[in-house]
């Protein structure tokens, strides 16, 4: 074995004991006893409206506008490399 397996054995100790030590203090922790007043409902005290419906798809087929025309294509301009022997 080599020094380094043994501080990386030792190094990963750390969190275990860690996450041990916050599993033994939330176990043994006394709950909060606040007593919620009778006005305060934990809400908001605004009311809420609500809400608007989204508009309406524009209506397609017998009763409505023809469908839209596709896009115009378009063609990519291809760069071609300089020869470099002289014609």
């Amino acid at each position: 074995m080599t020094w380094g397996f043994l501080w990386i054995m030792l190094a990963l100790k750390i969190p275990l004991i860690a996450l041990l030590w916050i599993v033994w203090w939330a176990v043994h922790a006394e709950p909060e006893t606040e007593q919620p007043s009778k006005d305060d409902d934990g809400g908001t005290k605004r009311p809420r409206h609500p809400r608007k419906p989204f508009p309406r798809r524009p209506r397609r087929g017998p009763h409505g506008d023809p469908p839209l025309p596709a896009p115009s294509r378009t063609r990519s301009v291809v760069a071609r490399a300089k020869r470099s022997d002289p014609a």
